[in-house]
């Protein structure tokens, strides 16, 4: 029964992704209305976390910011179902990248690279920056990024053909200092991406500081990481240049992640990523119960050297 369910899996969500996107946006509307208007999907997190990360917004605007975000929440869905079927070409015209020099930049000089990334939408696109790195076909590089498998065996398999698209390699979260490591003892360059925007997991080293109006539990295990493996640090600013269109810039953070005091790192990239939501908070995820467990400043851990990534 589950191999079925498998195979009509595949085929139905190969048969959408061969849709033009313009079709695709169309269901995409649909789905929006659904989620909006008539499930309500997780519409009061997402207002409250709005509203209160933006107090002196009136109640319109809040809602403004929310039915926008449903619309590209809505279109993350199915762009990222079109990664099964899509062409090199139509991703490279549709997802760009400025500053790539930066990135490519610390390869030639033999150091790998840690990117701070973000839920922004679409950053499942993001994968494609083998597409504009002229290290894209040299086996001594590689691309991936850090991920938590999930529960349906059937759905985590499709999420990893859907990332691996371009090439990228996943890496489970649980293993990955263990896995570069590995790359190191190989003697070939990563370049990883880590989405260090959501609250830490139980066990994981953090680092509160304010963001959004709020006093935040910052993960700190991706700078614990590029501390110990003396990478270079970049954080990919998205932006959302039109329907179907993004754009990522390349902000280095640092050449060599192990001379920056503690929680350095962590706070350049809350800082920068607060910067990138305040100029368009649509296309941020506020369904994701950030702030749940309340924190205050007093609780933040003041070494990161006893925690680990």
């Amino acid at each position: 029964m589950s191999k079925i369910f498998t195979i009509t899996g595949d085929y139905i969500i190969y048969g959408i992704a061969r849709l033009p996107l313009k079709v695709l946006y169309v269901f995409s509307d649909i789905v929006f209305f659904l989620l909006f208007y008539v499930v309500r999907y997780r519409r009061k997190v997402a207002e409250k976390n709005i509203s209160e990360s933006f107090p002196d917004a009136t109640a319109e605007e809040v809602k403004s910011i929310s039915r926008k975000f449903y619309r590209n929440f809505a279109d993350y869905v199915f762009e990222t179902l079109k990664l099964a079927h899509i062409s090199d070409e139509e991703m490279a015209e549709r997802m760009q990248f400025e500053n790539v020099e930066a990135m490519d930049k610390a390869i030639e000089e033999g150091k790998s690279v840690v990117i701070y990334f973000s839920h922004c939408f679409n950053w499942e696109w993001a994968t494609s920056v083998t597409l504009h790195s002229k290290f894209r076909n040299d086996d001594k590089v590689i691309f991936g990024q850090v991920y938590r498998p999930l529960n349906s065996k059937w759905f985590d398999e499709l999420m990893l053909r859907l990332r691996g698209r371009f090439g990228a390699h996943c890496f489970k979260k649980k293993s990955v200092l263990r896995d570069l490591l590995t790359i190191n003892r190989d003697k070939k360059v990563w370049i990883v991406g880590f989405m260090s925007d959501q609250k830490p997991s139980h066990g994981d080293g953090k680092h509160v500081l304010m963001f959004l109006n709020h006093p935040t539990a910052a993960i700190s295990g991706t700078e614990i990481l590029a501390n110990r493996l003396k990478t270079a640090a970049i954080f990919w600013k998205m932006s959302k240049v039109s329907r179907g269109h993004y754009k990522i810039e390349m902000c280095k953070l640092a050449d060599d992640a192990s001379q920056c005091e503690a929680n350095t790192l962590t706070d350049k990239y809350f800082s920068i990523l607060e910067q990138n939501i305040i100029s368009q908070p649509d296309i941020w995820l506020w369904t994701h119960k950030r702030w749940k467990i309340p924190v205050t400043l007093n609780d933040d851990n003041e070494t990161n050297s006893s925690n680990n990534p």
